[in-house]
């Protein structure tokens, strides 16, 4: 699934893949944010770490969780 996260301030969004549901996600954005936790961990498919600032989210967009098919198909 593409995750895209906008943060306050910056040009860029942070785009990645992760192997997590939606519904995961948004459990984990959302906790963090009624919490008041200072940061939002999440990871990519590959196994790499964001630590987004939660004072700094603008937006979390998340994609569907259809696999994306590479090539023609006949």
């Amino acid at each position: 699934m593409e995750i895209r996260i906008g943060i306050v301030n910056t040009g860029r969004e942070l785009n990645f893949e992760s192997d997590d549901t939606a519904d995961a996600v948004r459990a984990t954005v959302t906790q963090a944010l009624e919490s008041g936790a200072p940061h939002v961990t999440l990871s990519d498919a590959k196994g790499n770490s964001y630590i987004v600032p939660t004072a700094g989210l603008a937006y979390v967009e998340l994609g569907t969780e259809d696999v994306r098919k590479v090539g023609f198909v006949a």
